[in-house]
C-alpha cells in the first residue's frame, strides 16, 4: 500500500490537468500514514504549503495541530490532504474553481481508495461540497454524518478560525466534541 501511495504521489507531481501546474512551486499530495483510520481534508495548498510541498504547515496548519490535540489526535496518526494539490492562483489563496476541483478529484478518490479511512474530517465548504454536493455546510457543521460505510465530521476550515474569533471558538468546541465521537 505504501508503494502504491508513493507511485500515486509521483503521478500527482507530474499532473497538468488544469492550469495551476504552470505557477506552482510544489505539488502538495498530502501526508500521513497509509493505514490512517482518519483522513483530514482541507481546501487547497496555501503559500507555505506551495513552498514546502507539505499540507497544513502555515498558520492554519499550526492551528489544525492544536485542534487535533483537542480531539485527542496526533497529526502523525491522520492522513492530511485536500481536493486540490496545487496552490490556486492568481490571486493567492483564492477559493478553488469548480473545474479545478473536478480535474483534481481523481487524485483524492484514489488516495481514499488506497488509504481506506473509516472517518473523515472535512474542513470548510470546499471539502464538504466534494462529498455532499448541493448541501450547505452550516446545516451539518459539528455533526457526524454516516454515508455508506464511512463517517464524516464537518466543521469550518482552520483559516476561518484565525480570521474570526467566533469561528475559532466554534472550531474548538467542534474538535472537543469530535474527541467524544471518536471514542
Amino acid at each position: 500500500m505504501k508503494e502504491e501511495l508513493e507511485k500515486l504521489n509521483e503521478k500527482i507531481k507530474k499532473c497538468k490537468k488544469c492550469g495551476l501546474w504552470k505557477l506552482r512551486n510544489n505539488v502538495v499530495p498530502g501526508e500521513g500514514p497509509v493505514y490512517a483510520k482518519i483522513i483530514v481534508i482541507g481546501q487547497a495548498p496555501g503559500v507555505q504549503e506551495d513552498k514546502t510541498g507539505r499540507p497544513f504547515v502555515g498558520p492554519a496548519g499550526k492551528f489544525l495541530n492544536y485542534l487535533l490535540e483537542l480531539a485527542g489526535l496526533k497529526r502523525e496518526e491522520v492522513f492530511i490532504t485536500s481536493p486540490l494539490k496545487c496552490l490556486p492562483q492568481p490571486p493567492v489563496n483564492r477559493k478553488p474553481k469548480k473545474k479545478e476541483i473536478e480535474s483534481c478529484s481523481p487524485w483524492l478518490k484514489k488516495q481514499i481508495e488506497i488509504i481506506n479511512p473509516k472517518k473523515f474530517i472535512l474542513l470548510g465548504e470546499v471539502a464538504f461540497s466534494v462529498f455532499f454536493p448541493g448541501k450547505n455546510l452550516k446545516d451539518f457543521r459539528g455533526k457526524r454524518i454516516k454515508k455508506e460505510d464511512k463517517e464524516f465530521f464537518v466543521t469550518y476550515h482552520p483559516a476561518a478560525g484565525l480570521r474570526f474569533p467566533k469561528i475559532r471558538e466554534i472550531l474548538e468546541r467542534d474538535f472537543k466534541k469530535l474527541r467524544d465521537l471518536l471514542t
